[in-house]
């Protein structure tokens, strides 16, 4: 009686487990862009820079006359980076725990009938590194570098770096509405920003 009901609790176990990795992500969809009241177009810009920079952003580009901000890549944040904000919900914390993830923000803004629209756009990627062959179990610890049994780092070879890529997973819509309520607040408007 006792090794079927360890057997039961292990395959129910094992199929949960089963429809938990098919299941797909929960893609929160992009907010509409903040429509901003009686502001002037450079302080939205500048609003906006610091924004991205208080969120540890670097800004890649900044062309005030086009509207637009890029960042470079950022890594998301680990569990024990408390002080950093861009996982916006549990499930993507576990993931940038779990694997090497990357966000890049873009911000247009342009003005448009005596108001200032800004548009968010958060790019997510995640690190993918080709395998190295495993001759025994003893040796699994090199799946993915050159590590010892004593200290793992990520020493790639040749072949794998030429092999790494970055997999573009999508959207991030709930980093977006939080950059877009940050730079709301920062221009003391009250938000117009869709949280769907």
């Amino acid at each position: 009686m006792k090794i079927a009901r360890v057997l039961f609790t292990a395959s129910a176990v094992s199929a949960l487990a089963a429809v938990a990795g098919c299941a797909e992500p929960q893609v929160r969809q992009s907010p509409e862009p903040l429509r901003l009241h009686d502001v002037a177009y450079a302080d939205v810009m500048r609003a906006a820079e610091k924004t991205l920079d208080q969120m540890h952003f670097v800004i890649d580009k900044l062309d005030a006359e086009q509207g637009i901000i890029r960042t470079e890549p950022l890594r998301a944040a680990q569990f024990f980076e408390f002080w950093r904000h861009d996982s916006t919900d549990l499930s993507g914390a576990i993931e940038a725990n779990l694997h090497t993830i990357r966000r890049s923000a873009e911000l247009r803004i342009r003005e448009d009938d005596g108001r200032v629209l800004v548009d968010c756009t958060v790019r997510v990627e995640r690190l993918s590194l080709p395998e190295n062959e495993v001759a025994s179990m003893a040796q699994a610890y090199q799946m993915h570098s050159q590590s010892t049994t004593s200290t793992q780092r990520l020493q790639l070879s040749p072949r794998q770096r030429a092999g790494m890529t970055w997999v573009q997973l999508g959207q991030d819509g709930g980093l977006e509405a939080r950059i877009l309520e940050a730079i709301a607040r920062k221009m003391h408007q009250p938000q117009e920003v869709d949280k769907t």
